[in-house]
């Protein structure tokens, strides 16, 4: 007969497999977190990839003008000033137009000989600048210190970012078809009127790519750069010369007695031109006396 087990073994057989099951139960819980964590992260990558944008928002970029119009003391000093300015900030010139334009012109003698010239003119000056874009405010600045009084100033400000991210993505899409079809003329090009038709297409398409690559590079330089238009002016001024007069052509006349030399030397010269015709007409008044004779002669007896 089988002796029974005693209850200390009995209890040290359950304490036993107790503890069996809860080390399986603590070796399997970080498998199934390690496994939860990982497909949460898959689902996550999954899910960003699909709502991924393909575009990105692009900065701000300005393209900045400035239009003004003022009254200063004197355009040509403030010219000069506000060309050093504009220097001074790594800018240039491009246009400017320096005019005195009259309106009106006055002649008063105030002596035999001299006469004083008044003129009435007013000074403009439009000027077109370009200067960095960082440092326009700083010029703008300048150019405040030499207006005596204002008539507008118009400060744009123009976003483009857009119309360059429009243009890029165009070009890379041109880009794109004019590889496929070269690719194309080169693998299927047969006949000669299908790689003609092909190749004008192709050229259209890099036509079309060369144009939005300058309008970037224009606007890029716009951007860079900001454009600054002034129309300088002046108070009317007034310019006062003294002038020479000119002789009146009386001046010039010979007296009296050389005026009645002159006309009996004149009429002397007409008297022999008056014989000399006379004298150059002698065959004629020949002809005439011989008829006179003759018919004096012969015709009355």
């Amino acid at each position: 007969m089988n002796k029974p087990i005693p209850f200390a073994t009995a209890v040290l057989l359950a304490s036993f497999v107790i503890s069996c099951k809860q080390s399986d139960a603590t070796s399997a819980e970080p498998n199934s977190v390690s496994n939860a964590t990982a497909a949460t992260t898959d689902s996550v990558a999954s899910v960003s990839n699909t709502t991924q944008t393909p575009l990105k928002e692009p900065l701000r970029k300005f393209v900045r003008t400035a239009d003004i119009k003022c009254k200063v003391k004197d355009v040509y000093h403030a010219t000069e000033k506000i060309e050093d300015a504009t220097k001074q900030c790594g800018g240039f010139v491009t246009y400017t137009n320096l005019q005195s334009t009259v309106s009106n012109e006055e002649q008063t003698k105030i002596s035999p000989d001299s006469s004083l010239v008044s003129t009435k003119y007013t000074v403009e000056n439009n000027i077109t600048l370009r200067v960095p874009n960082q440092k326009m405010d700083t010029l703008v600045k300048c150019i405040a210190k030499q207006v005596g009084f204002l008539n507008y100033r118009v400060i744009k400000a123009d976003d483009v970012s857009l119309q360059l991210l429009s243009n890029k993505l165009s070009q890379d899409r041109s880009k794109n078809t004019e590889e496929r079809m070269a690719h194309a003329i080169d693998a299927k090009g047969k006949k000669l009127n299908q790689v003609m038709d092909a190749e004008a297409s192709l050229d259209s398409k890099k036509e079309a790519n060369d144009e939005k690559t300058i309008q970037n590079l224009s606007l890029q330089d716009q951007v860079n750069y900001s454009t600054l238009k002034l129309e300088l002016y002046q108070d009317t001024s007034i310019k006062q010369v003294l002038v020479a007069n000119e002789k009146s052509i009386n001046a010039y006349r010979p007296h009296i007695g050389l005026q009645v030399w002159d006309s009996v030397k004149t009429g002397w010269f007409t008297l022999e031109a008056i014989i000399a015709f006379v004298i150059l007409l002698w065959p004629f008044l020949l002809l005439g006396g011989l008829g006179v004779w003759g018919y004096r002669t012969y015709i009355k007896k």
